[in-house]
């Protein structure tokens, strides 16, 4: 049954700049007692059938009969028939239900039929931190789906603004509108090579990792996102010798180098390197970060999207 809506039907199928006949005024109320006339051609089965008094049914049969210009109903012997427009209706109804229903149903993702297109976006950090467990529960639990895992770029935000990204990874909250949230904290620790004058220190101070030669991994605009933002705000930038587009690769230009490579300690443990190297934590004054999410408001209710987020939350890594 059609759940009552107060709704003008010319509202919802008018297509600016078609012409289409005046329906003004004819709502999805009628929609119901409609169907349920014409199947059982009879006001009081019809009313039972939708849970409406005989009065008001009789009711919407003369408002149906004054709004379409036709009987619908004509009373014979045996019993009421339908007349030739009446029939027509019935066999448009059959089709036009079944969409309405669906069009005001709780809307659900059933990620085992579903075939999603997700586009997320972010560094290689969270593609090699989160990557292959989601990637395995993504593909375990909705075959059909696909993903598409853009790099991070400065229009990062401004891509889910317009749609183009459903969500982002970031190592921090992300500007209004967009909805943000906390996956987990992090800190910063310094790679370097096992021969590095520093690199039997249990940690290095600001002044000493100033002085270094550095790695930094080209975020946005040949910056390392929140790093080099926190320590421009110092007034105390690092001296870029080298700058690679990726975490991964930072790291793997530490051996046999004086290089320092800045990166997430969840990173460093997961692809911990052979004996040639050494991780002493960072300075104090930038050494916490946070990894978040970010998405669209507009994306808040969409089951797949909710699905997404949910699954990513079940995979994040505990403290």
């Amino acid at each position: 049954m059609v759940r009552p809506h107060r709704l003008c039907v010319k509202a919802m199928f008018a297509i600016p700049g078609m012409q289409m006949t005046d329906i003004e005024g004819v709502d999805l109320n009628l929609l119901g007692p409609l169907a349920a006339l014409l199947s059982e051609r009879h006001v009081s089965r019809a009313a039972e059938r939708v849970n409406m008094s005989q009065p008001a049914m009789s009711r919407a049969l003369r408002q149906l009969r004054n709004t379409l210009g036709d009987e619908l109903l004509v009373r014979s012997q045996g019993g009421y028939h339908l007349t030739p427009r009446a029939e027509r209706i019935q066999r448009q109804l059959a089709v036009l239900l079944p969409s309405l229903e669906s069009l005001f149903s709780d809307e659900t993702f059933d990620a085992r039929t579903s075939a999603q297109a997700f586009r997320l976006a972010g560094t290689d950090y969270p593609v090699t931190l989160l990557g292959p467990a989601l990637f395995q529960r993504v593909f375990q639990q909705s075959p059909n789906s696909t993903l598409q895992f853009e790099a991070w770029n400065h229009s990062a935000f401004n891509d889910i603004e317009r749609g183009v990204i459903d969500l982002i990874f970031a190592s921090g909250a992300a500007p209004p509108p967009l909805r943000s949230e906390n996956l987990f904290d992090d800190h910063l620790v310094c790679l370097m090579s096992r021969e590095h004058p520093l690199a039997a220190h249990p940690h290095i101070t600001l002044d000493e990792y100033l002085a270094c030669s550095h790695v930094v991994v080209n975020i946005a605009d040949g910056q390392q996102g929140a790093l080099d933002q926190r320590l421009q705000a110092r007034g105390a930038p690092r001296r870029a010798s080298l700058t690679v587009a990726f975490h991964a690769a930072a790291a793997a230009a530490v051996p046999g180098t004086m290089l320092v490579a800045t990166l997430p300690w969840r990173l460093v443990t997961n692809n911990a390197r052979d004996k040639t190297t050494r991780v002493i934590r960072a300075p104090t004054e930038f050494e916490s970060m946070s990894f978040w999410m970010a998405w669209h408001p507009r994306l808040d209710n969409d089951p797949a999207q909710q699905w997404l987020r949910d699954t990513i939350r079940s995979l994040t890594p505990q403290p």
